[in-house]
């Protein structure tokens, strides 16, 4: 079992930046991969940002692309992100979750959320 703990949601306005972060325990962190989602009012929840488990690899959704920053420290059981330039459109909440290593498998393991709403 992962317990994953969100935190450093909050209220910005438009332009502005905010860090989210995820500690981990109940495995060892780097035998997971991670990844941040996020559901906005209205909306299904959509991906946003993954990392493997060593940071080696990352992938983002086009709409984050070049704005966001996944990143995580192993030594802290930790995965942040690091959101600039934010929009209205970027209001959700966000969630982290986690994977094992196997190729395929589904991220089985997920937060209770961190509320991230941008003013325009």
């Amino acid at each position: 079992q992962v317990q994953l703990v969100e935190s450093g949601g909050g209220l910005v306005q438009a332009g502005g930046s905010l860090r989210l972060s995820c500690a981990a325990s109940g495995r060892t962190f780097s035998s997971i991969h991670m990844g941040w989602f996020r559901q906005g009012p209205g909306k299904e929840r959509e991906f946003v940002a993954s990392i493997s488990w060593n940071g080696g690899t990352t992938y983002y959704a086009s709409s984050v692309k070049g704005r966001f920053t996944i990143s995580r420290d192993n030594a802290k059981n930790t995965v942040y992100l690091q959101m600039n330039s934010l929009k209205p459109e970027d209001t959700a909440i966000y969630y982290c979750a986690a994977r094992d290593l196997v190729p395929g498998a589904s991220y089985d393991y997920w937060g209770q959320g961190t509320q991230v709403t941008v003013s325009s």
